[in-house]
């Protein structure tokens, strides 16, 4: 059955200082969903002010994509944190893009964790749950985006927090609908034809072609194209197309 709905998002403001990495402005044109970097693992006040004035002007929605305590390694390294403190670094990520959102005349509206922080809430309860007392303690029901079957949706359902299934179009898939390992060959797809034809896949046929061959469903309401992928901008709009074109809508998640 054909998704009739689909959010596109993008990970943004991936800068830091006089560093740069996604093309922030030019994803804004095409993304209807902004995760915006909150400082822990990219990102400055400067950039988080930026992203949120272009979002808001585009009328792009703002999520916090936060992340462990980890700017040297991007957010990538496996890191063990104790429940308690996680939650307090998830809630004052979200605080500090609250200002900044509020301040461009929009807000948060959804919460998605990163990287490693993203990937060990799929099998881990403890730390899924730390990532969802730190949303309940930064205030409002906000949405969580995570993968399809996580401990962390699990944790956001049982705490009353709307949980949104997410597919990732440019990376590949184990068997059992998880993301291969970043270390692993062939992690990440890089050819812009196959990203767009498995954009139209989760949407059409409600799966992907895992790592082995075979068909994984995937039932997703969110599509994240990584902003720090080169070309991310064109790749995006390819994206957006082909699924207009496939009938699909294009829209952020409700």
């Amino acid at each position: 059955m054909i998704q009739e709905v689909l959010d596109l998002n993008a990970d943004l403001g991936e800068g830091f200082g006089r560093w740069t990495l996604t093309d922030d402005e030019a994803l804004l044109s095409v993304v209807t969903s902004a995760n915006v970097a909150c400082g822990f693992h990219a990102g400055d006040p400067s950039v988080m002010r930026r992203v949120c004035d272009l979002a808001a002007e585009r009328g792009v929605r703002i999520g916090a994509q936060v992340s462990y305590r980890d700017l040297a390694g991007f957010g990538r390294r496996a890191m063990d944190v104790p429940a308690d403190e996680l939650a307090a670094e998830v809630a004052y990520q979200i605080g500090a893009l609250r200002v900044f959102a509020e301040a461009a005349g929009a807000t948060v509206a959804y919460v998605k964790p990163h990287g490693a922080l993203y990937n060990r809430t799929v099998r881990d309860e403890t730390q899924a749950r730390a990532v969802i007392a730190g949303v309940t303690l930064a205030g409002g029901a906000l949405p969580v985006l995570g993968l399809p079957g996580s401990r962390l949706l699990d944790a956001a359902q049982e705490a009353g927090l709307r949980p949104v299934r997410e597919a990732f179009a440019d990376r590949a898939y184990t068997p059992e609908g998880t993301l291969v390992p970043r270390r692993e060959p062939g992690a990440v797809v890089e050819d812009t034809d196959a990203v767009v034809r498995r954009s139209v896949g989760f949407a059409v046929d409600g799966g992907v072609t895992a790592s082995d061959g075979s068909h994984v469903a995937v039932a997703a309401r969110s599509l994240c194209v990584h902003g720090d992928t080169p070309g991310a901008a064109r790749i995006a709009a390819r994206v957006r197309v082909a699924l207009e074109d496939a009938g699909v809508r294009v829209g952020a998640f409700a």
